[in-house]
Order: structure tokens, then C-alpha cells, then sequence
């Protein structure tokens, strides 16, 4: 009997046995209708983009009230989160993600916002009791306590003074003034300079050179005020209500401004603007419902600016792309109103803060796009 030859090559049609498919990677997301793994169905392949444990991760049990602000820190390693329980919470970004500080009754009313330092380990918030407080967080104590305004104080950015490394802490409130405050652990009780807005300001924010202050206020108007000169300089118009928030874009260039009326505007805000009336962008998406909540929108700031978000009534999250004006995600996962969002300052990582007292942190792209 002669020994069998070599297979022919195959040919078109053949039928050929491949190998046994390799596992799924673990960057897959699966749901379920029951605890049975055979019953799970693959939804969609997620392409990690940071150094989150997870896709989605939730930060809960430090409030028992709404959360009105949340913010990373410059270097993105830190969370501080206040309240309308008056306690202000402080989380790790990363795994485990751990809440390692609780600061209680900071105020005798709840903490409506706060800001980081550029320069020291410390923390400014603001309150409706009209304080603003500053907090050493390297020791949790107290640094000074500043009976700022006569009411409800809604708003407080910071910024470096050019040239002088001095801290400038700006606060706006409803008795419809705006003041300038000088920062650091030689913070004085004295402002540096008081604007009288005429009206009750919900949203202030500082421009790129630290030499002008922007004030949102109920005239629907956002009011310039140039430091150097102690006056008024222009005024930004469009909004039909109330602006709720001001962000400044990373290259200092646009103003973002969500509003009581559901329109979000940005507003071009360099010295020579192509649009007469100064409105760059007018974006739709994010509804802000009936309660008059003060809705914190923020700018991306890994890629320099291309989107913007603002939280909403929806439970959602809207994402804009800014060249094109279009919403590339409405991201859920909230049992309330979105109050504050914030962009993670080096990674494409979000943070949302809710009406149901939790935050979530999320990679940008793991949200399914609408």
C-alpha cells in the first residue's frame, strides 16, 4: 500500500477549520436580564482613555443633600465637593478612589460653591450664610472666615495676579455687588475692590490675564469689569433669562454661559471680536427645568478646549462639540438634576454632581453617543 501524498492547497469554497476565537477583551461592556451568563448580550467595545479603575465610577455616602459644586484641583489628583448639607467632601480621583475627608459645618447654610487654589494647598468656598471661608487642607483647619456680603453669596473664582504672585479671589452676590478679595494664607477681611452691579449676581469668573472680571446677573446681562481701571467696561448680551454659571475657555478666548432659559451661549471675549454682539456659539440640549437651579457648565481641557458641558434637568449630561456646535453625548446615570460638571485638567475624564447627592466620574468616550 503506498503512502498517502500531501493535502492539495485549498481551493475557493474549501472549507477550512480555524482556531478557537480568542476571549472577548476585558473593555467590553455586557448586559444582563438575569444573573445567567449565557443571557448577557455585548453592547458596545470600550476603548479606555485614562486611568480610571472603570469606565463609570460613583461617588456616593459623604452628603445627604444636593450637591451644588464639585471641581478637581490643578493637578487632577484631588475632588472637593460641597453641599446644601453645609459639609464640603474630599475624594481621590483615582483608584480606590477613597473619601478621605469630610469638613462639617463650614457654614450655617449650605456651601453653594467653591474653588481650588492656583498656588497652596488651599480651599475657598462660598456660602448662603454670606461667608467666604478659607480652609487649609493639608491640616483641615480654618483659616478665615469673611463676612463678605450681606446675602447669598453664589459664585467665587480665583486667579494669579500678572507679575505679583498674589492670589485674587473674586465673589458674586445677591445683594448685586461683586468683590475682589486678596487669596492665600495672608487673606485679608477687606476687600481689594467692590462692584456695585445694580442686581442680584448669580455667576462671576476672571479672564485669562486676571485684569478683568466677568459677572453674570438677573438683568440677563453679563457685566466686564476692568480691575485696573475700577469700572465697567462692556456688556454681553443674548440671554433671554437668567445666565446660572461662567467658565472661560482654556486659551481665554470664550465664555461659556448656561441660562434659566435652557440656551447655553458662548460668547467670544477677545479685544477684537468679528461678531458685533459678541456671540460666538448658541447651544441647545441642556434643559434647566423650573427649579432655578444655579447649573455649572465647564470646558474640556485635555485637548485645549474643543468641548463643552452643562448638566440638566433631563438627569443628563449634554456634551458639545465646539467647532461644530453639535452634541456629541447625552450621558445619563443620575437620579436628579445635574448641578456641576468639571473636566479632569490632563485626562478626557468628566465630574457630575447631582440633586441626588452623588457624583460620578466618567471617561468621556464611554458614553454612548446619542
Amino acid at each position: 500500500m503506498s503512502k498517502r501524498g500531501p493535502s492539495p492547497p485549498p481551493t475557493e469554497g474549501t472549507l477550512v477549520k480555524r482556531a478557537r476565537a480568542t476571549p472577548p477583551p476585558n473593555n467590553q461592556i455586557a448586559i444582563s436580564s438575569g444573573n445567567d451568563e449565557r443571557s448577557k448580550g455585548l453592547i458596545r467595545t470600550v476603548q479606555r482613555t485614562s486611568n480610571l479603575d472603570a469606565p463609570i465610577v460613583s461617588l456616593s455616602g459623604a452628603h445627604s443633600a444636593e450637591i451644588l459644586s464639585c471641581r478637581f484641583d490643578p493637578s487632577g489628583q484631588n475632588i472637593a465637593a460641597c453641599s446644601a448639607d453645609r459639609s464640603i467632601s474630599l475624594w481621590r480621583t483615582y483608584a480606590p478612589n477613597t473619601n478621605y475627608g469630610l469638613l462639617i459645618s463650614r457654614a450655617k447654610a449650605p456651601i453653594i460653591d467653591l474653588q481650588w487654589s492656583l498656588s497652596s494647598q488651599i480651599l475657598y468656598t462660598v456660602a448662603a450664610d454670606h461667608t467666604l471661608t478659607l480652609t487649609d487642607l493639608t491640616t483641615g483647619e480654618r483659616l478665615r472666615k469673611i463676612r463678605a456680603h450681606k446675602e447669598i453669596i453664589n459664585s467665587v473664582d480665583r486667579t494669579m495676579a500678572g507679575g505679583s504672585g498674589t492670589e485674587l479671589v473674586v465673589t458674586g452676590s445677591d445683594d448685586g455687588t461683586v468683590k475682589i478679595w486678596e487669596g492665600g494664607e495672608d487673606a485679608n477681611k477687606t476687600p481689594v475692590a467692590t462692584f456695585d452691579v445694580g442686581c442680584p449676581v448669580t455667576a462671576v469668573c476672571w479672564s485669562a490675564d486676571g485684569a478683568n472680571v466677568y459677572a453674570g446677573a438677573i438683568d440677563n446681562e453679563i457685566h466686564v469689569y476692568d480691575i485696573r481701571k475700577n469700572e465697567q467696561v462692556y456688556t454681553l448680551t443674548g440671554h433671554t433669562d437668567t445666565p446660572t454659571s461662567l467658565s472661560l475657555s482654556p486659551n481665554g478666548s470664550y465664555l461659556l454661559s448656561p441660562s434659566f432659559s435652557s440656551q447655553t451661549i458662548v460668547h467670544d471675549v477677545r479685544p477684537f471680536s468679528p461678531s458685533p454682539n459678541r456671540i460666538h456659539r448658541v447651544l441647545q440640549g441642556a434643559p434647566a427645568g423650573f427649579e432655578n437651579t444655579l447649573l455649572r457648565g465647564s470646558w474640556s481641557r485635555d485637548d485645549g478646549g474643543r468641548r463643552v458641558a452643562v448638566g440638566g434637568a433631563d438627569r443628563m449630561v449634554c456634551i458639545w462639540e465646539m467647532d461644530s456646535g453639535k452634541i456629541l453625548y447625552k450621558l445619563p446615570g443620575h437620579k436628579g438634576t445635574v448641578t456641576a460638571v468639571d473636566f479632569h485638567p490632563k485626562e478626557p475624564i468628566i465630574l457630575t454632581g447631582s440633586k441626588d447627592a452623588t457624583m460620578l466620574l466618567g471617561e468621556i468616550e464611554a458614553g454612548l453617543p446619542i
